[in-house]
């Protein structure tokens, strides 16, 4: 099945400036969670982002802060446990999950809403943890899961559909 961009809504989970110096390839996971948010934005998907204890972590990056209509601030690792799940607008059926830690926070937030019958689809070249196995390990077990594992560049090419799209150009620059 295809993405649809009218069901789609994009969660961006703790990209937080004092943690992405230590995820594996951080500035990679950032700069795809930047082209991802903005594409979606681009095409009037809507952008939730999470932060974990930023009292002590920080808030998201600013790049990052910047694209999310809303903040879902967390203690629980899964943020479905501190009210993600009643942030999403209605009808918005397919979750794309992005974020860090992989094998943390975005498992466990991918986790909830699998448990809550949200289609769960993980952005994987926008995921990121401290260790490559650590990601590798979520990855795997999301798509035993039930989760559809994809990348930035087959997301926005679905939500697209047609280069006749009217924002085409614009999304093909970001990808380019």
């Amino acid at each position: 099945m295809l993405m649809d961009a009218s069901k789609a809504v994009l969660v961006i989970v703790d990209l937080q400036g004092r943690l992405m110096p230590a995820i594996h390839d951080g500035a990679a996971v950032l700069a795809q969670n930047v082209r991802l948010a903005t594409i979606a934005r681009l095409l009037e998907i809507p952008v939730i982002g999470t932060e974990q204890n930023s009292a002590k972590l920080g808030p998201n990056a600013p790049g990052i802060a910047a694209l999310c209509q809303y903040t879902v601030q967390k203690t629980h690792f899964g943020a479905c446990e501190d009210g993600l799940q009643e942030r999403l607008p209605a009808g918005r059926t397919q979750v794309i999950v992005t974020g860090c830690e992989a094998h943390v926070c975005m498992l466990q937030t991918a986790i909830g809403l699998l448990e809550r019958d949200c289609e769960v689809i993980i952005a994987i070249d926008a995921v990121g943890s401290r260790l490559p196995s650590s990601r590798d390990a979520a990855l795997s077990r999301l798509a035993r899961l039930g989760a559809q594992l994809l990348t930035v560049e087959m997301l926005a090419f679905e939500w697209l559909r047609d280069c006749r799209h009217p924002r085409f150009r614009e999304v093909l620059a970001l990808i380019k």
